[in-house]
């Protein structure tokens, strides 16, 4: 942190005339404040860039789920002769990835790490593999609906919405899946980082900043697609 920044922060532990009662309780608290309250200050606005830099990830996190369930609307979800994979029901493959994962991770990789180096991965190695692992997914996503679009142009199904698109919706399962080995490893890298950092008085808060950049995410992407569809024609309501 900046010196001048420390500097200023700890000017709120300067006590001036009538910030305090005789009995040295504080009367101002607007005005005076504890070194451990400057301190804990310190930390959040330490800590604030890492977890704001989720943000850019779990937006587009978001805008692929959403996108997710049209393409899988669009494409072949059969299994056989007799049953179709519901849409929304993709989200599972991703699920499922992230479960697995969580157990060959904490059985397998770590332990493992930590016979080789010593250490454990720290929170924000976890963060870093995690978002490697998430923008692959992007890379795969973006990849799949280009082979989609491409499949659309080549029969001619531009201008026939209920048509479906003559390509298997299991596509979608590497994209899911990249996503959900990077969530495996970011989540609870995330957790574990805010829940070291964080001052003790907000321990409860920290566990909840996840949960929050996720929501964030979410409402941001609602926003970003909107805007995309008002000022371009990338994202037609027929995708």
């Amino acid at each position: 942190m900046p010196f001048m920044v420390r500097s200023f922060l700890n000017r709120a532990a300067l006590k001036s005339e009538g910030d305090t009662y005789s009995d040295g309780s504080i009367a101002k608290p607007w005005r005076l404040c504890s070194v451990e309250q400057i301190e804990d200050h310190k930390t959040l606005i330490k800590i604030f860039p890492v977890w704001s830099s989720n943000i850019f990830i779990r937006t587009p996190m978001a805008v692929l789920n959403s996108l997710t369930i049209l393409q899988a609307l669009s494409m072949d979800r059969h299994l056989g002769p007799h049953f179709s994979i519901p849409a929304a029901s993709f989200f599972v493959f991703s699920l499922l990835t992230t479960s697995l994962l969580l157990l060959i991770i904490d059985r397998f990789l770590y332990p493992r790490w930590r016979k080789l180096t010593g250490l454990g991965p720290t929170p924000l190695q976890r963060l870093g593999l995690g978002h490697i692992f998430n923008i692959l997914g992007f890379v795969a996503s973006a990849l799949v609906e280009s082979r989609r679009l491409h499949v659309v142009r080549a029969h001619n199904l531009e201008d026939h919405a209920s048509s479906m698109v003559p390509m298997s919706a299991l596509w979608l399962v590497l994209p899911l899946a990249l996503v959900g080995i990077g969530e495996a490893f970011h989540f609870p890298g995330g957790v574990t980082l805010y829940y070291q950092e964080f001052p003790v008085s907000l321990r409860s808060t920290a566990t909840a900043m996840t949960a929050l950049v996720v929501g964030i995410g979410y409402y941001l992407s609602t926003a970003i697609v909107g805007l995309v569809q008002r000022v371009t024609e990338w994202l037609p309501d027929n995708i």
